[in-house]
């Protein structure tokens, strides 16, 4: 197995060994199986289970991120109000919530050329990982005004999005 440092950023991988690879570089605890994998990160909020899913007949990689967030039946309208006015800030990817159990997630699919030739490049699977953590992170505190402050949506995301100027 490669690290991190045996690869240039343009260098090409099948794309679930690009994301083992670049797991097993940062030490991030992951398993694989085929055509999948699963990672776990530590965020400053809260621990994240990364999945990658390599489908070949239709050359996508698709990228999940679950934020530790399940949400009970009777906050599921807020929540989804809340994930409608984070989506339209978002240039890729979006939360949704799976119905059917409650839990909250970050998804990208990513369209990979190649067949089965198709190749990840650190690069990509760098903007992918990152990109999905980022934006989980960015967005934790939206869901948890919604969950367990009481605030609306909207009161969610502008508490939730203060940005700073200056330096302390």
């Amino acid at each position: 197995m490669l690290d991190e440092g045996d690869l240039e950023r343009d260098d090409t991988a099948a794309p679930i060994d690009m994301l083992e690879n670049y797991f097993a570089a940062h030490g991030w605890k992951h398993e694989r199986q085929d055509e999948e994998i699963v990672a776990t990160v530590k965020g400053s909020w809260t621990e994240y289970e990364l999945r990658g899913l390599w489908r070949e007949d239709d050359s996508v990689l698709q990228f999940l991120a679950f934020p530790d967030i399940r949400v009970t039946e009777e906050r599921r309208a807020a929540i989804y109000e809340a994930i409608g006015l984070i989506n339209e800030q978002l240039w890729i990817g979006h939360f949704e919530l799976w119905s059917s159990t409650g839990v909250l997630l970050y998804r990208h699919a990513a369209m990979v050329g190649g067949g089965e030739d198709a190749g990840l490049s650190l690069s990509d699977a760098e903007l992918i990982i990152e990109s999905a953590i980022d934006e989980c992170e960015r967005f934790y505190p939206v869901f948890q005004f919604v969950l367990w402050g009481g605030k609306t949506p909207k009161e969610a995301i502008a508490a939730a999005l203060i940005e700073t100027q200056g330096e302390a």
